[in-house]
């Protein structure tokens, strides 16, 4: 099983490019980084991730995913780069297609698209996206993009984008586009998986979870003849996740192919000792 890190990489944190590097001489697979383009002062949607709902300050400071990516691609060879997540509403969907196919080609094929439609009802609605179909919106840029990546002349027409026959180069190295990964625990996540993605990448959900879900895509993909080996599940770790052997052991015999290790300590000068601890706990 793949072992990624991911860097809440903001204007406070280390460079990306340092921690990247690093992380493919210790031998991580992947690197990861978040997406908030802004946090409106006032909002309504509480925070996911706690009790309170609070947002913390640091979502309003998160930097460029594909500028900080980047980076980390200048400076690795192997280390695959991936999107946690990028908010596919809240972009035009001819410009996304272009910064990933720039991006993959650049990097010789490692991006990996981990998208969402978003939680935040003022950000996605300030940033153009329709939160109450930001799903629809979604699938429908992605199906666009798709046009793009695989066609040398490419034309859409949808529910949310439109645009006649256009040009739009480079296209990605991984054939036919980099893989996409989608979050969620819904019954509509791994329908949307089975559909037109990728993989399943649960971010909140337990082992056990986990499991069930791996046992759902695999019976969704059979009844509509897809190969389920061709879906992955990627577990995306909070904070104090995945930090341990025998939880990855477990991740692992839950039917997950690739997990990520949330960085605690991104915005010290102690991210490369973290990395450091972590491979000496979880690679070695």
């Amino acid at each position: 099983m793949k072992i990624g890190v991911f860097e809440f990489a903001i204007d406070q944190s280390e460079d990306p490019a340092v921690l990247a590097k690093r992380a493919e001489e210790l031998g991580f697979a992947s690197f990861w980084v978040p997406e908030h383009p802004i946090i409106p002062i006032k909002t309504s949607s509480p925070y996911p991730a706690s009790r309170d709902g609070i947002i913390p300050d640091a979502y309003g400071r998160i930097l460029d995913p594909f500028v900080a990516l980047a980076r980390a691609s200048a400076v690795t060879k192997h280390l695959q780069l991936g999107t946690g997540i990028c908010l596919i509403p809240e972009r035009n969907p001819l410009l996304l297609a272009k910064e990933v196919a720039t991006l993959d080609k650049l990097s010789g094929g490692r991006f990996l698209f981990g998208i969402g439609a978003g939680w935040l009802k003022e950000e996605t609605e300030i940033m153009g996206g329709n939160f109450d179909r930001r799903w629809g919106q979604t699938k429908d840029a992605i199906m666009a993009m798709k046009e793009l990546w695989t066609k040398d002349e490419a034309a859409y027409e949808g529910k949310f984008y439109n645009f006649p026959a256009v040009r739009s180069f480079p296209k990605p190295v991984q054939k036919p586009h980099p893989p996409i990964f989608m979050g969620g625990s819904s019954q509509h996540v791994f329908k949307r998986v089975v559909e037109w993605g990728d993989g399943w990448m649960p971010v909140l959900s337990p082992v056990e979870e986990i499991h069930r879900g791996r046992a759902i895509l695999n019976d969704l993909a059979k009844k509509v003849g897809r190969d389920p080996k061709s879906i992955q599940v990627l577990a995306f770790g909070q904070a104090g996740k995945f930090r341990t052997r025998d939880e990855i052991k477990a991740l692992e015999k839950a039917g997950t192919d690739h997990v990520t290790i949330w960085l605690t300590k991104s915005e010290t000068k102690d991210a490369v000792l973290e990395l450091e601890q972590l491979a000496r706990e979880v690679l070695a």
